[in-house]
């Protein structure tokens, strides 16, 4: 295979309070079977050979599964290839000689740590506040013992399958966090182990959320086009009705 020479817009930036700036890098002899993290490795190694300061990003199982990997290529999260992470992307999807344009996920509530790291602990803390089911701990139950319609077990899984990268969120022209938020709720709002808390937790993830700082849902769905596991945005409807029937619960007790 071929070697890819590229030109690296990356935007640089100390830390929140900087304004920030783009820095531009030649990413020479670049293997086309190369991850896309795996280029950003090879031009930082150059980089510090050179007594330079390396690009910070963020990282860790370069798997597609924990969604560290949070970078807008060429304008997009995770780039125009769909249903994948940065961390998925392979550079034979670029051609030799292009100039790429890489930015950290632009966000009220997800401030800039350092270049194209940002701190996303909003997402812990929506989920601290509700993302979860209180259960007595010790023997685990018969796994039939609590038989789940197929129909609804399924709906549930795909729900679970967002990992928080906040690609929804870099997305929305309003930096609105609902379909993260709709699918946290959603797989455990849909099966019966989350029924008992179900208003409960609804009612203090979307408190959480607001108090965060991300915006609110127009329903343009830019959130469904660049969600790396293709979250649907009929969670987002979902959770609408969850809220507006736990608000009325709520006033009613």
């Amino acid at each position: 295979m071929a070697n890819l020479n590229l030109t690296l817009k990356v935007w640089r930036q100390k830390n929140a309070n900087d304004r920030g700036h783009i820095e531009t890098y030649e990413a020479k002899d670049i293997p086309e079977e190369a991850s896309f993290l795996e280029m950003l490795d090879i031009v930082n190694e150059r980089v510090i050979n050179e007594g330079g300061n390396p690009i910070h990003f963020d990282h860790d199982c370069r798997e597609g599964i924990c969604g560290m990997c949070s970078l807008t290529i060429n304008g997009v999260p995770h780039s125009k290839e769909q249903g994948i992470t940065t961390c998925q992307l392979h550079m034979r999807k670029f051609k030799s000689g292009e100039t790429i344009w890489i930015e950290p996920f632009r966000a009220k509530a997800f401030p800039v740590v350092k270049d194209l790291v940002t701190d996303r602990g909003a997402f812990d803390r929506i989920m601290s506040a509700g993302g979860f089911i209180d259960v007595r701990t010790g023997s685990a139950p018969d796994a039939n013992s609590m038989p789940i319609e197929k129909k609804i077990a399924d709906e549930a899984f795909d729900a679970a399958a967002c990992i928080g990268c906040g690609a929804c969120v870099a997305a929305c022209k309003n930096a609105s966090a609902m379909l993260f938020v709709s699918a946290k709720a959603a797989h455990l709002n849909k099966l019966p182990q989350g029924q008992p808390e179900k208003t409960k937790r609804t009612l203090a993830m979307v408190k959480q959320m607001d108090e965060e700082g991300f915006g609110n849902c127009t329903n343009q769905y830019e959130c469904e086009a660049v969600c790396p596991k293709e979250i649907s945005v009929d969670n987002i409807a979902k959770l609408n009705r969850d809220y507006l029937l736990a608000s009325v619960k709520d006033g009613v007790s």
